[in-house]
């Protein structure tokens, strides 16, 4: 065991669970206000090197937007699945579905892909009749996400948009600290880079020293190849890059890869089983680089 440390906790709200040390990691902190703030003091070395941002849920509150986004493409090419509550009706999903569903399924054509294997291929003005071969399908499913891409941009471009909380000042900091930045998400590389030019801006964005979206991998979160090929580009070990993410298919995708991994949830993800995170926290507002510094040197002075 590394030298002893020492844990001080700002007064927590009712949902925070308790802080302990469970086998050779630390149990992470969750709070729903942000005024729950983590200090902790470790002699450890530094071994934050790498801090990794998730795009969607993470920079932005986006579920809603996507939602809007393929709603808008089911409506606009017609498609009506069999099983469907209406079926004489566009296919639209609902809030609560769609967040079980983004929840469970990382990328738009797997989602859509897994939606219509279990409901039934739809109709279009694509295909009059339910395509039967996997050639058509692929081709149903590839208009739909371009046609959705392009809307999704659209509502970006709209100006309406804005990043969560404290996204920008973290980034900065770490850039300011010589830390190496890193945006990972399993989103399209068109929609992901539209996404930070609008949000943290060019100089951010032509800043980073790695990104990756869901095109640059074969397989998509929770299987962790994108984390382990930023890993690779960034030229760092896996242990000295924390990631953030908004998920529990984030957190699998991080902690699969070795690293560990923040939470910073949104009102969608909120009561997932977040475990395996060194971290919890409604958004980025308190939290500084300082603290997520410590956190992980808390970990690494804890194995």
């Amino acid at each position: 065991m590394a030298s002893s440390c020492t844990f001080l906790l700002a007064p927590l709200c009712p949902r925070t669970r308790p802080f302990s040390l469970p086998t050779l990691r630390l149990a992470p902190l969750r709070s729903t206000s942000t005024a729950g703030r983590l200090s902790v003091s470790a002699s450890a070395g530094n071994a934050l090197q790498a801090l990794i941002f998730d795009c969607d849920g993470v920079i932005l509150e986006s579920e809603h937007l996507h939602r809007q986004a393929y709603n808008d493409a089911f409506s606009h090419f017609g498609v009506r699945c069999p099983s469907s509550s209406s079926p004489s009706q566009p296919l639209n999903w609902a809030p609560d579905f769609y967040d079980e569903l983004q929840n469970r399924i990382g990328g738009g054509k797997p989602k859509m892909r897994w939606y219509f294997k279990e409901h039934g291929w739809p109709s279009s003005t694509i295909f009059e009749t339910p395509p039967e071969d996997d050639a058509n399908r692929v081709k149903l499913i590839d208009t739909l996400q371009d046609w959705k891409t392009e809307r999704y941009k659209e509502i970006i471009k709209s100006g309406t948009v804005e990043p969560r909380p404290g996204v920008l000042r973290l980034m900065d900091e770490a850039k300011a600290a010589g830390k190496m930045l890193a945006v990972c998400s399993a989103a399209t590389k068109s929609s992901v880079i539209l996404c930070l030019e609008n949000l943290i801006g060019m100089e951010r964005f032509q800043g980073l020293d790695c990104f990756l979206a869901g095109d640059d991998v074969k397989e998509k979160k929770p299987d962790p190849s994108i984390y382990l090929t930023a890993a690779e580009r960034l030229g760092v070990s896996r242990k000295e890059c924390l990631v953030v993410e908004d998920s529990v298919i984030g957190l699998q995708a991080a902690t699969g890869a070795g690293m560990s991994c923040v939470i910073t949830y949104t009102s969608s993800t909120a009561d997932q089983d977040f475990k395996e995170a060194i971290g919890i926290y409604p958004d980025l507002s308190n939290i500084r680089l300082k603290d997520l510094e410590l956190l992980l040197q808390s970990l690494v002075a804890a194995t």
